[in-house]
């Protein structure tokens, strides 16, 4: 019996090492948000201990900003990044920063 394997994603486009880093940063705030949002979330321990990490988080998204600055890249290529986002699993990720669909009228 053959196990099937997921589909394989795409390959990520080419991106400089500080365009990773803000992408794995910004995946990382995305990810406290969507823990926090008091829309999705049950329990307040859970959003307390997300919204601690937020703060380094946050400072690791500034950090690779101030990097790539620093470097000279003065651009943001975001058709380039939108595409390494949807192959990180961006836009399932940031479905949970906003509010669920409102429920059907009665």
């Amino acid at each position: 019996m053959s196990q099937k394997l997921p589909p394989e994603l795409p390959p990520l486009p080419a991106l400089t090492g500080a365009e990773g880093e803000l992408l794995d940063r910004y995946l990382e705030v995305v990810d406290l948000l969507g823990r926090i949002n008091p829309a999705r979330c049950t329990q307040t321990y859970g959003g307390l201990r997300a919204a601690q990490a937020l703060v380094g988080a946050a400072e690791g998204l500034r950090e690779a900003l101030s990097v790539m600055h620093e470097r000279g890249e003065r651009e943001v290529h975001a058709a380039t990044l939108a595409r390494a986002l949807r192959v990180l699993d961006g836009e399932r990720r940031t479905l949970r920063v906003g509010l669920p669909p409102s429920p059907p009228p009665p």
